[in-house]
């Protein structure tokens, strides 16, 4: 259990973007700017009904929370507040603690990408609070911290709970595409998954997979953030409206860019393997690949239909196309399909990936160590060893020869470029330490 902690002072600063959360004003945000829309329904607003209106505006909005109210900890469990007032009345609200954030299971070998960094020293910013912690894209294991705070304890109290949620989520996405990542060895894994979950936090799903590894995303706002371009093929609407594949294909080919691969979905109305060759036949110079989205209740032995495909496609002249495969891929149906498959789709494996199970937990008060049960306490420093191995040591222990801090500054980890990141993660998987 997270420890139960009480409400911080409210912290003043000048909103700007946050990757899960709307970063303009209430009235921009009504208004539609924010979101990309522009109606030409404007009764359709004023006519809403209570049941679709904003409790917090009393106007038109979505089921989130905005900048302003995640920063001013009105995110906070309740129990946060009731602790801060019990605080007050004895004037211990600002009583110095020392927290760790870190991640507890049975199962040492257990591994996990801490992401969500960048939205925690967003909430922070302006805050009284000495927060360290390990470089985001970092690789942990169990127990070792992956943040900690000090300093008072009302000044970050009530941001438990989105400290947490920023934290949990994100790294599980990452962690997710990770292993899909680890799965797929060389071949390309594409994020699916924000259609999976609320539009709200699509750049902050994207972000987080592209960090552990994706080699694209579908958002185009994602995108554009990330500074990539979005990757995508198309999808069954457009086959539908125009009537065939091979019509399909065409006007893709004939509208879209040509930097833009030519990934042609060949499912919608087709045998695979005659749907391969009709996406083929139609644009044989620019053609780049095949996307096989056969439904659960169809495909039989998925494996087996995508080799029936790559023979069809081979003993026809077209063994430049490659087989893309999208619709419930997960680690272990990558595992099944590598050995004919060359890119994967891959949806609710990453954006619903189960988040990791950090808790924040107090092991110092006003200089003392206390902590609760089941929690190994006091203050700890997590190093790395001169031979790259890491070691969590209570932090009176003397330190090895050559051993470095891994937890560092959060204000000076800054916002590095995400590629950078996504980096740090490869690199990290290379090294074999890391096993499905």
């Amino acid at each position: 259990m997270r420890s139960r902690v009480g409400r911080g002072r409210s912290v003043k600063s000048t909103p700007r973007a946050c990757g899960s959360c709307f970063p303009r004003s209430d009235r921009e945000e009504h208004d539609g700017g924010d979101l990309g829309y522009h109606t030409p329904q404007a009764g359709y607003r004023k006519g809403l009904t209570a049941l679709h209106q904003n409790a917090r505006t009393g106007g038109p909005g979505f089921n989130t929370a905005s900048y302003e109210e995640i920063k001013g900890a009105e995110v906070a469990d309740v129990y946060f507040r009731r602790t801060m007032e019990i605080l007050r009345s004895r004037g211990l609200e600002d009583v110095p603690v020392h927290a760790e954030v870190a991640y507890k299971t049975s199962d040492p070998e257990e591994w996990f990408v801490v992401a969500g960094l960048d939205e925690v020293a967003l909430l922070l910013e302006g805050t009284d609070v000495e927060a360290r912690a390990v470089p985001e894209g970092t690789i942990c294991r169990p127990n070792e911290p992956v943040l900690t705070l000090f300093g008072s304890y009302g000044a970050f109290a009530e941001h438990e709970t989105a400290i947490l949620g920023f934290l949990c989520q994100a790294s599980g996405v990452a962690t997710g595409a990770a292993r899909c990542r680890l799965a797929a060895g060389e071949r390309q894994v594409i994020s699916f998954g924000a259609r999976r979950m609320h539009p709200a936090i699509a750049p902050m799903i994207e972000r987080a997979a592209y960090l552990g590894g994706c080699d694209g995303v579908a958002v185009e706002l994602a995108g554009r953030r990330l500074g990539i371009p979005a990757s995508g093929t198309l999808p069954h609407a457009l086959v539908l409206i125009l009537g065939s594949t091979a019509e399909a294909a065409r006007a893709f080919d004939e509208v879209i860019a040509p930097d833009i691969r030519r990934t042609i979905l060949i499912d919608t109305f087709d045998d695979e393997k005659f749907g391969a060759l009709i996406a083929a036949r139609a644009i044989p110079d620019s053609i780049y690949a095949v996307r096989l989205d056969t439904p659960g209740n169809r495909r039989g032995d998925f494996r087996d239909l995508a080799r029936e495909v790559r023979w069809e496609l081979d003993r026809n002249g077209f063994e430049h196309v490659k087989i893309f495969a999208s619709g419930g891929i997960d680690v272990e149906y990558i595992q099944h399909l590598n050995p004919v498959c060359d890119a994967y789709g891959v949806g609710g494996a990453i954006a619903d990936a189960a988040m990791i199970d950090y808790s924040l937990d107090i092991v110092e008060v006003a200089g003392e160590d206390r902590s609760k049960r089941g929690k190994r306490g006091g203050r700890k420093r997590l190093l790395e060893l001169k031979d790259g191995s890491r070691r969590t040591l209570p932090a009176s222990a003397p330190v090895p020869e050559g051993a470095r801090d891994v937890l560092v500054p959060l204000a000076g980890l800054g916002s590095p470029d995400v590629g950078v990141l996504r980096e740090r993660v490869l690199d990290q998987l290379s090294s074999g330490a890391y096993t499905l």
